[in-house]
């Protein structure tokens, strides 16, 4: 990778749920997050794999990022459920009509007051050329959608 081109963006919010519900949910539950913020995710797709929530699965999100319609394809390229921790790499969607690389990774970990949870993602991509912004407004993004989930989840009864 040229090292012009490659980056690495790192990000992290406080929300209300558990590691282990945020997870469950993000992870294992996707098709529920429209009930979470059907303002930015519109519904998500199974197109390999057995089910959500497994390594070598396949799905595909509808999303809404900067007041356009978009979808993201990706791979569960490891799950770590004791750290709450996964990786996605895009192999179809918006992202890569800018990106050459994109691979995702959150985590989830208990607030030191146990109260609560903090999701860090990590982004490292690659841009097809220097006039390619950096992903931030992404970013903003997914934090924005894993503080709505976390606030979903921690009112009550999973959906």
């Amino acid at each position: 990778m040229s090292s012009s081109l490659s980056g690495k963006l790192e990000g992290s919010v406080e929300i209300d749920s558990s590691p282990e519900d945020f997870h469950e949910m993000f992870f294992h539950r996707p098709h529920h997050m429209p009930n979470a913020c059907g303002d930015k995710v519109q519904g998500c797709d199974l197109h390999e794999g057995d089910a959500y929530g497994q390594h070598g699965a396949v799905v595909c999100f509808r999303y809404t990022h900067d007041g356009k319609a978009k979808t993201a394809k990706h791979l569960v390229e490891v799950d770590d459920p004791k750290t709450h921790s996964v990786r996605y790499k895009m192999l179809e969607g918006d992202l890569l009509e800018e990106y050459k690389s994109f691979v995702l990774t959150y985590t989830a970990t208990p607030k030191p007051d146990g109260k609560g949870s903090i999701v860090k993602w990590v982004f490292e991509y690659e841009k097809k050329h220097e006039g390619i912004p950096h992903p931030e407004s992404l970013m903003d993004y997914l934090l924005s959608v894993s503080k709505d989930m976390g606030t979903h989840v921690a009112q009550g009864p999973k959906a």
